[in-house]
């Protein structure tokens, strides 16, 4: 049986973190033809191939990107072992996390609660486009990506779609003006300033399909595309928002905010994305299998 040879591990790693031969093999001090050599060996040992060549450069098969994440957490350990011998035989396995950048933060917090705190995980979390987090997973540099917009999906579509959780809206605001709980939605709508999701959401344009059948003008005071802004805005009185619960569940549970009224047939989607892979991370079906969100 083949003995795996930290040596190519190391030079594997360098590698792939310059993304070419040749910057490598100047940076190790190596020749080029010596670096191919040994990475070619670690390849034949392992039974896959580690790189494919695009354009100039080498990017990471998905054998390669599991076998970068073992050598990192290799060379952890070894660093660990030489500051001290706390955490020896502690093996943290990594979580790569894409989330939205204007998702909600509860949101996340929730679907994550499983694995913050366990001395086996590493969490890696980013914050980002849909575009930008997307190409991630598509490149195995994301295992998941959080978000409430689901994309497209056709025959050729290379993503998974795990629905997660569906929220309800609200109309939600400061205590005061005392009485608007007593006042109708198309009331509220038609005559109190709003803090709106931007229109290229999906909570926008359900929105507005519903003051379009509601025949109401409403009366604006922000439109945001980030929920933590929103949330402020509506903290600081700006308007009555449009948004569901959950963004701003401590405020609620605080009083600081109220829900004025609930929308029928507006919800938000949580989704999951992922890919389909030969080596999937075994964290990502954790926490897609264990995952129940408190709707209250």
């Amino acid at each position: 049986m083949a003995v795996l040879n930290l040596h190519h591990l190391r030079l594997f790693r360098a590698v792939a973190r310059d993304g070419t031969l040749t910057g490598a093999a100047q940076a190790l001090n190596l020749s080029q033809s010596a670096l191919s050599t040994q990475i070619k060996s670690l390849e034949a040992m392992l039974g896959h191939a580690l790189f494919e060549r695009r354009g100039r450069g080498l990017v990471l098969t998905e054998a390669g990107r599991i076998a970068l994440d073992h050598a990192e957490s290799i060379f952890r350990t070894a660093e660990d072992l030489t500051a001290t011998l706390r955490n020896t035989g502690t093996a943290r396995r990594p979580l790569r996390v894409g989330a939205l950048a204007t998702l909600s933060r509860n949101f996340q917090m929730e679907f994550l609660k499983p694995l913050i705190g366990r001395a086996d995980v590493e969490l890696v979390l980013r914050s980002g486009t849909q575009s930008d987090l997307l190409r991630g997973l598509e490149a195995l540099a994301i295992d998941i990506v959080l978000t409430n917009l689901a994309p497209a999906r056709d025959t050729s579509s290379p993503y998974l779609v795990h629905d997660l959780s569906e929220q309800p809206v609200s109309l939600i605001g400061t205590p005061s003006p005392p009485g608007l709980a007593s006042r109708s939605l198309v009331d509220l709508l038609g005559n109190e300033p709003l803090v709106l999701p931007t229109p290229e959401s999906a909570l926008r344009a359900s929105f507005d399909a519903l003051i379009e059948r509601l025949s109401v003008v409403p009366k604006i005071a922000a439109e945001v595309d980030d929920m933590a802004m929103l949330r402020l805005l509506t903290r600081a009185n700006a308007g009555l928002a449009v948004i569901p619960p959950i963004v701003v569940r401590d405020e609620l549970n605080a009083g600081i905010l109220v829900e004025h009224a609930q929308f029928e047939g507006i919800s938000e989607r949580f989704c999951a994305i992922t890919l389909q892979r030969r080596f999937p991370n075994p964290l990502v079906a954790e926490l897609l299998d264990t995952f129940e969100f408190d709707h209250g």
